[in-house]
């Protein structure tokens, strides 16, 4: 079998994972959405646009067309945003090398169908081998050489662990666990709490409301994730509560800055122009709310997120509207018995 891996989508996460495969030497083929883009990185060998400074290996070759993928490759990283991954995946059938396996790193629900990226995966590209990396994984920190760690999940433990050793480092420590189901969620639902986490800054609300948003969004992640299949020690792992306090708290996450834009005023339509690339949250939370529905789980953070994002409301009302609901008992969720 062949050492070749190709890597789908050029993004921050995507180029920064071609790069770390390529500086341990493994032959890497990266993938842009369009013949342009290919060309530039090909010929500036850097991505300029969204890890300046950062230079390609002489082992990473950028693929300039779709042909490039259906050579022998040994797995394929799957690295585009979520909304885009099925319309890729389409376009790319007929080309991916049909006998490599495949690893997710795309973090989100999809909406309409509210289904995992896996499952996405599993319907356009029926019978392969799949695995999800997640984690508390900021690229321009692993593409610097930074220590990380991260999880490869899938039920197939040999896959799992071919994953790790695949892109594991010294630099970048990966475990393994079985729960798909749990990691996937845990990486899609941790974005749409950073919202949040960034609606907290923007109104100047302090560390303490933060913690709070932090706690209650980790509450909220694993009903969902429970209910759905997830194991809840997986919440509070890696993919889970590391990949969470990662997203609120740095000043690198997109979906909290997304966040702190939009609580100055600013609507998601502009915010999005700040970005130097995609705040999965918000595509995220519409497919988090129609699965909470099929599966009765109340989700009060990920319903004023939507609210904030979609629908136009201020986020002081959002907050407003969290802090007045009816007190609960923290581990029950029933409502707590007041004195009187």
């Amino acid at each position: 079998m062949t050492d070749q891996v190709g890597v789908v989508g050029a993004g921050a996460w995507g180029t920064t994972l071609a790069v770390k495969l390529a500086a341990a030497e493994r032959p890497v083929t990266l993938w842009a959405h369009t013949t342009e883009a290919g060309e530039e990185l090909a010929s500036r060998r850097e991505n300029r646009r969204y890890l300046p400074g950062i230079v390609f290996p002489p082992n990473l070759r950028v693929a300039t067309d779709d042909a490039y993928l259906s050579e022998p490759h040994r797995s394929f990283v799957l690295a585009v945003p979520s909304a885009h991954l099925r319309e890729t995946l389409r376009r790319l059938r007929s080309a991916l090398f049909t006998e490599a396996s495949l690893l997710s790193v795309v973090k989100g629900i999809e909406q309409g169908t509210h289904l995992r990226m896996s499952e996405v995966i599993d319907e356009e590209l029926p019978g392969r081998r799949v695995a999800a990396l997640s984690g508390p994984n900021l690229a321009r920190e692993i593409a610097e050489g930074l220590p990380a760690v991260s999880v490869v999940a899938s039920p197939d433990a040999e896959l799992a662990g071919e994953f790790a050793a695949l892109l594991g480092s010294d630099s970048f420590r990966l475990y393994t666990n079985p729960d798909l189901v749990g990691v996937e969620l845990s990486g899609a639902l941790k974005n749409v709490v950073a919202l949040a986490a960034g609606f907290v800054d923007g109104l100047g609300f302090g560390d303490s409301a933060k913690a709070g948003i932090i706690t209650r969004g980790l509450a909220e992640m694993t009903r969902l994730g429970v209910a759905a299949g997830g194991q809840q020690m997986t919440f509070a792992g890696l993919a889970g509560v590391g990949d969470l306090i990662a997203t609120c708290m740095s000043p690198l996450s997109r979906n909290r800055r997304a966040g702190e834009l939009m609580a100055s005023g600013m609507p998601w339509a502009d915010a999005a122009a700040q970005l130097n690339g995609v705040a999965e949250g918000v595509d995220t939370v519409r497919g988090a709310l129609e699965l909470a529905v099929e599966h009765g789980v109340e989700m009060p953070i990920a319903e004023q997120v939507a609210a904030v994002v979609h629908d136009g409301r201020p986020p002081m009302d959002a907050v407003a509207e969290l802090m007045s609901r009816v007190q609960k008992d923290e581990l029950s969720g029933q409502e707590a018995q007041l004195a009187r």
